[in-house]
C-alpha cells in the first residue's frame, strides 16, 4: 500500500488529522493565517524532531533543498525561518498540548499489558520525575531558575509498562518539585514511584485517599514510631527491615495521620543503604524495593530524549514557543510508539526512532524497513547500543 511513498509520508498516516484539527478549532489556531496553518506548522516541526535538526533554520533549509519532494512528503510548502518562528511565538501552545494528550490516551492502552521488569503485579506503575534544560536568562527572561540561571523543568509521569509519558508539565526552574503532586491526576489502585524530593505529606495523603499507592525514599530526618515489625526477612535478598510506622512530628503527623511502611534495603552493587517509604501494606517488601529500582527507566527516558530528540537546543525564546517545542517532541515520541505497536515490531521505540530518522527520504515501506533491520546480522552491535 505504501509502495513508492516516502517514509515521512507513511508516518503521517499514523497521525489523525481530524483530531488535530479539532484541537486547532478549539483555540481558533488558523484564524487569519495565510501560507502556514497549524497542521503544516506541526508536521514541519515533527520533521525537525524526527530527523534531529538543531534549529528552525536547519528545518527550513532542509525542506527548501528538497522542494520538489515536499508534496510527496505530505508538506504543503516550505517557509522561511521567520515565518515558522512567528508561528511558534503566536500560535496557542495548548493546541499542541491537547493533541499530545490525545496521543497519550491513544497510545497508553496499547502498552498496558507490558510487564514491569522483575515485578509480578497487576497495578499500573508510574515513575514521576523532572528533567531540567539550562538556558540563557538574557534570552529566556521568563524562565528563572536557581542561582541566577535560566532553567526550564519538564515534569513527566512515565508509565513503566512500555515507557509511555502520560502526564507532562512544563515550568520555570523555581517551581518546587512537590508542587506537581497537588495537580497530578491520580488513578485509583495505581502505584506512583518518586524520589524524596517529592515528599509532601499533605499531597501524599491525597494520593492515599484517592485509593492509589506511592513509593518514595524516606528522608534521614524522618521522625516516626514503629508499631509493628516484620521479622520474616531474608537478608540475602538485600532486605534489612520492614516496619509499619506512624509519624511523630507535630505537623507531619497531622498532614498524614494514617500508618505507613518503612523498608530498609542494602544495595550491594552501590554499597548503600536505601530506606523506602510507602502506603502499600499489601505487596512484599522485596517487591517495593524492586519497584523503586525500576524508577531508573525515567532517568533513561530523559537521557534518551535529550540525545535523540531536539530538546536541549530550543527553537524559540518565548514561553509559548518553548511549550510548543517540547510538546512536539513528546508527540514525536508517541507517534513512533504508535508505529511500533501497529507494526508489531519487536524493536524498541528508541531503535525505531533512529531508523526512521535517517530514512525520512527513503521509499521503502516502513514495515519492510524495520524487518530488514531486525534480520540483518550486521546491526547486532548497533541494537545493543540503542536498546535498554
Amino acid at each position: 500500500m505504501n509502495s513508492g511513498k516516502y517514509v515521512f509520508s507513511q508516518l503521517l498516516q499514523y497521525i489523525n488529522r481530524y483530531e488535530f484539527e479539532k484541537c486547532v478549532d478549539r483555540y481558533n489556531g488558523d484564524y487569519r493565517t495565510r501560507g502556514l496553518n497549524c497542521w503544516n506548522q506541526f508536521i514541519q516541526l515533527f520533521f525537525g524532531q524526527l530527523t534531529s535538526l538543531n534549529s528552525l533554520r536547519d528545518i527550513c533549509t532542509c525542506l527548501k533543498a528538497h522542494n520538489n519532494k515536499l508534496y510527496h512528503l505530505g508538506i504543503k510548502q516550505y517557509v522561511n525561518q521567520s515565518t515558522l518562528s512567528r508561528a511558534n511565538e503566536r500560535r496557542d501552545w495548548r493546541i499542541f498540548a491537547e493533541f499530545g494528550t490525545y496521543l497519550i490516551n491513544l497510545v497508553k492502552p496499547m502498552y498496558e499489558n507490558q510487564p514491569v521488569p522483575n515485578v509480578d503485579i497487576d497495578n499500573d506503575v508510574f515513575a514521576l520525575d523532572s528533567t531540567t534544560i539550562s538556558l540563557s536568562l538574557k534570552l529566556f527572561t521568563w524562565a528563572e531558575g536557581k542561582y541566577s540561571r535560566g532553567t526550564v523543568k519538564v515534569y513527566t509521569l512515565l508509565d513503566l509498562r512500555g515507557n509511555i509519558p502520560t502526564y507532562i508539565l512544563i515550568t520555570d526552574g523555581k517551581y518546587h518539585d512537590s508542587s506537581v503532586l497537588v495537580i497530578l491526576p491520580v488513578q485509583s489502585d495505581a502505584i506512583y514511584v518518586m524520589d524524596k524530593a517529592y515528599i509532601d505529606f499533605a499531597a501524599l495523603f491525597n494520593i492515599h485517599n484517592a485509593g492509589a499507592f506511592f513509593i518514595t525514599r524516606a528522608k534521614v530526618s524522618l521522625d516516626y514510631s514503629v508499631i509493628e515489625s516484620n521479622f520474616n526477612i531474608d537478608e540475602s535478598t538485600g532486605l534489612r527491615s520492614d516496619n509499619t510506622i506512624t509519624l511523630n512530628g507535630y505537623k507531619s503527623s497531622r498532614l498524614y495521620p494514617e500508618v505507613l511502611r518503612i523498608i530498609e534495603y542494602f544495595d550491594e552493587e552501590n554499597e548503600v543503604m536505601l530506606t523506602f517509604l510507602s502506603n502499600n501494606l499489601e505487596v512484599s517488601a522485596l517487591e517495593i524495593a524492586r519497584l523503586y529500582r525500576n524508577r531508573w527507566q525515567i532517568e533513561t527516558f530523559f537521557k534518551w530524549i535529550k540525545q535523540n530528540l531536539t530538546i536541549k537546543k530550543l527553537w524559540g525564546h518565548s514561553e509559548n514557543a518553548v511549550n510548543i517545542h517540547i510538546w512536539v517532541a513528546i508527540c514525536t515520541y508517541l507517534i513512533v510508539a504508535h508505529v511500533k505497536y501497529s507494526l508489531k515490531s519487536t524493536l524498541s521505540i528508541y531503535e525505531i526512532m533512529q531508523i526512521l530518522g535517517i530514512s525520512a527520504f527513503d521509499k521503502t515501506p516502513v514495515r519492510e524497513l524495520l524487518t530488514d533491520f531486525q534480520n540483518n546480522q550486521n546491526f547486532k552491535e548497533q541494537r545493543d547500543l540503542f536498546s535498554f
